[in-house]
């Protein structure tokens, strides 16, 4: 027997999830980027573990790499899928249920369409808690804008965390986004000492976005939960948009609520299966 694992995605966001209730993962970061590699190996944009929980008041806890073998703090679309992968294993109740992710409990809803709804938690602006570290004559706080050096010019930016870190480019059309040439440079940008995602984000109306996503350890990725979720709060905080937004990715689309500061986001959306096998790598 090899490494029995589900293949997952969240609107074309993929996942590999493995079963770590009994045995904990057994892969370094060399395993788990040969596992990644879509030629050499399953493929995957994170690879999910699902383990018994330390907090007592969550049912199971999970773990997520990216494909370049770096622990990654949060994945919206990841968690759906786990939310979905433990209901088919009958061990999630109906209703709300509280999931231990590297960042801390989450709460998750399986809804009768389908889709999974997840409170993401309290969107974090503190540059400290993003991180980002930027002078303070850079910041514009009522705008949520960073202006920050990138590759030798000066780009501007939202940050905001959900459990990682996220940088947002606003920008008139997100088809022609300069995605695979900035979205790296913002990744590794000085400012943020742990790198980030970057998002780009066009306003359609203010209920409604166009958002394509470079993932921190992936690159370019069809869809990004955390993403979305972080474009529609730094938008928000500009009074850009409504509390409820549609947002549009490559892969599909996402419902995202969030009613304002001292109120956590939502976001609802699928998690679909795709197969079942065993690695052997």
């Amino acid at each position: 027997m090899g490494l029995r694992f589900s293949k997952m995605h969240g609107l074309g966001n993929d996942f590999v999830i493995v079963d770590g209730r009994t045995t904990p993962l057994a892969l370094d970061a060399n395993a788990i980027r040969l596992l990644g590699d879509r030629h050499f190996g399953v493929g995957f944009d994170q690879l999910l573990t699902i383990e018994p929980a330390r907090d007592p008041s969550c049912a199971f806890a999970y773990g997520i790499w990216n494909t370049d073998g770096t622990r990654s703090g949060q994945c919206g679309n990841g968690l759906r899928c786990v939310a979905r992968w433990l209901a088919r294993a009958g061990v999630l109740a109906d209703g709300v249920t509280r999931l231990e992710s590297p960042s801390g409990p989450v709460t998750v809803e399986l809804l009768v369409d389908g889709r999974v709804r997840a409170d993401m938690g309290e969107p974090r602006f503190d540059p400290a808690l993003v991180p980002i570290v930027v002078d303070r004559r850079s910041i514009d706080t009522a705008n949520a804008l960073y202006t920050i050096d990138v590759a030798g010019r000066d780009v501007g930016i939202g940050a905001v965390s959900m459990g990682n870190p996220h940088a947002l480019v606003e920008v008139d059309d997100v088809a022609g986004a300069p995605v695979e040439a900035l979205g790296p440079q913002i990744e590794h940008a000085a400012a943020f000492p742990q790198g980030c995602n970057v998002g780009f984000a066009q306003i359609v109306s203010r209920d409604a976005i166009r958002l394509r996503v470079w993932e921190r350890g992936v690159g370019e990725t069809l869809a990004c939960g955390s993403g979305a979720c972080a474009a529609v709060a730094v938008l928000r905080r500009r009074a850009k948009l409504d509390a409820e937004v549609r947002v549009a990715l490559p892969g599909g689309e996402l419902g995202i609520h969030w009613d304002g500061p001292g109120h956590t986001l939502w976001m609802s959306g699928p998690a679909t299966f795709v197969f079942e096998g065993d690695w052997h790598g």
